[in-house]
């Protein structure tokens, strides 16, 4: 009985063996006749679409309205490329060249530049982007794929996409939460604002370049904010990342208004790194479980019996702890819920579209200026927010909502006094 099953075995074998080239010759004939169809289609409804336009061809009409015109050559967006293929033409009876709506809209640009920025995003290279797409048959005359024509198509694109990010209207949202963070190229930072709507929902409100995180760059960040609408005169939540400059340019902006939160990782971060590498897994332990224990006055006992224990031996380290410490406990004092209250307390939020950030833009190896760097930015925490879903513990917003409130209510009570 083995013998029949090991000739089987081996004889499938070789059936497979030598069915693999006429496999791929199958394939190869069936792409080829797909996009022949394809293009045969194509010109059956411009032609159509002449017919609508002139009327059947070889019937005399008394009021003819329009004309053949013969073809001339052209081009369509087809697979990330411009493809050759005869244009059907017709004329009015003025003269009049007059456009077919299928080719206007076959042959427009956009499309390109939408699949230029994917591909690059993905990180493919402008010189290796032909070789990205699928490959169209021999006798198929294509164009557009040369470095210089990716290199405009996204140059273009990108434009547009921070022409947009730049000019959104935030009036209509009701925003509770400003995140601002920047991210370092070289010489320049680019500084974030992200949103958090009532519903959890999260947007990308802004970008704003500046050679370092300093208070000048801020004010620019959240003066533009400010004038597409976003409201200073009711208290907001604004998580930052401890920077002083941040904070005091926020403090510009919205005075009181802004209750701000220093991010807590970035804390524990800044103090570690003053500490030598034994004590550094300790320390962060500890202050992890003084900003966990939900209590804020506890929390400040934990950290300011840690700050003096660390006095002695590392005053650099205890003075950075003790630097702004009260600001790192806002969410604790408002009292909100655990899961919304860990993520209120930094800016992992926006660090996690830095991130993404980061990794779209790690193929490119020389930055031509600032704007470069926003046309970077922008598509790419665009391309990010296209995925972003809403934040952890947003059933509880209306907490937030409350508490923000009742604090407007108090100070508009002390101005008055």
């Amino acid at each position: 009985m083995k013998k029949p099953i090991k000739r089987l075995a081996v004889a499938q074998e070789l059936m497979s063996q030598q069915s693999l080239p006429l496999v791929d010759v199958l394939r190869s004939s069936l792409f080829e006749a797909v996009v022949a169809a394809g293009s045969a289609e194509a010109i059956r409804m411009l032609e159509e679409q002449r017919d609508a336009i002139c009327g059947p061809r070889y019937r005399h009409l008394e009021e003819r309205a329009a004309y053949r015109h013969g073809s001339c050559a052209g081009s369509v967006v087809m697979g990330g490329r411009r493809v050759t293929m005869p244009r059907p033409r017709a004329r009015s009876a003025e003269g009049k060249e007059l456009e077919l709506p299928l080719w206007s809209r076959w042959s427009q640009e956009d499309p390109l530049e939408q699949r230029a920025m994917k591909q690059m995003l993905l990180g493919v290279s402008t010189r290796r982007y032909a070789g990205s797409l699928e490959q169209l048959p021999t006798n198929v005359s294509v164009r557009g794929t040369s470095r210089s024509a990716v290199s405009r198509r996204f140059v273009a694109g990108t434009k547009k996409r921070l022409g947009d990010l730049m000019r959104r209207d935030l009036s209509k949202l009701d925003l509770l939460v400003l995140m601002i963070d920047g991210v370092h190229f070289e010489d320049h930072v680019v500084l974030a604002a992200l949103g958090i709507t009532v519903d959890g929902t999260k947007h990308v409100l802004g970008l704003w370049e500046g050679a370092t995180e300093n208070a000048t760059a801020c004010k620019g960040l959240l003066g533009d904010l400010a004038s597409r609408g976003l409201r200073t005169d009711q208290t907001m939540l604004v998580v930052l990342d401890g920077a002083k400059a941040l904070r005091k340019a926020v403090k510009d902006v919205f005075g009181e208004r802004a209750l701000i939160q220093r991010c807590q990782e970035h804390k524990r971060r800044n103090v570690a790194d003053q500490l030598p590498e034994t004590m550094r897994k300790p320390v962060r332990r500890a202050m992890k479980e003084a900003y966990r224990c939900r209590d804020a006055k506890r929390a400040r006992r934990l950290l300011d019996a840690l700050a003096e224990r660390l006095d002695a031996e590392h005053p650099g380290a205890a003075a950075s702890l003790r630097e702004g410490l009260e600001e790192t406990l806002t969410v604790l004092e408002l009292g909100l819920p655990d899961r919304l209250e860990q993520t209120l307390r930094t800016t992992n939020p926006i660090d996690n579209i830095f991130g993404g950030v980061r990794d779209r833009t790690r193929r490119v190896k020389k930055w031509k200026g600032g704007r470069m760097i926003l046309r970077w930015c922008a598509v790419s925490v665009l391309d990010a927010e296209a995925n972003f879903r809403r934040i952890r513990g947003h059933a509880e917003m209306p907490k937030l909502v409350t508490a923000l409130r009742l604090r407007d209510a108090v100070d508009d009570v002390n101005a008055v006094a």
